[in-house]
């Protein structure tokens, strides 16, 4: 009769551990739908805000500037005063003797340019 209230006794302590294990990945699966859950609502809440901002987007078609540019010939015809020349432009050069040296020499009368 010990051996058998003893099994009973060990066959309970592993029942009680199987329901505990249960009851512990119950909880945890339960946690995991919470989780789940939870994404889900604020996944919806930022996918309803963006769709308030495009509905007001697309209500707000009114030019949200007051200000409007407008431009009369004059402000095209007028000169412009530079401070100082621009440094990214060479100074004109009208010297002539440099203005020669660029040109090509012919040597020997043999004239060597591609031309059609």
């Amino acid at each position: 009769m010990e051996n058998e209230k003893g099994e009973v006794s060990a066959s309970n302590t592993g029942e009680l551990d199987i329901e505990q294990e249960d009851q512990k990945m119950e909880q945890f699966f339960a946690l995991i739908r919470s989780f789940q859950e939870a994404r889900n609502r604020r996944k919806d809440e930022l996918e309803e805000k963006q769709k308030k901002k495009k509905v007001r987007r697309l209500n707000d078609k009114e030019p949200q500037s007051s200000w409007v540019p407008s431009f009369e010939w004059e402000d095209f015809t007028e000169d412009i005063e530079f401070r100082r020349p621009p440094l990214i432009f060479p100074s004109p050069c009208n010297d002539k003797k440099i203005l020669d040296d660029k040109k090509p020499k012919e040597e020997d009368g043999l004239d060597l340019r591609l031309t059609l």
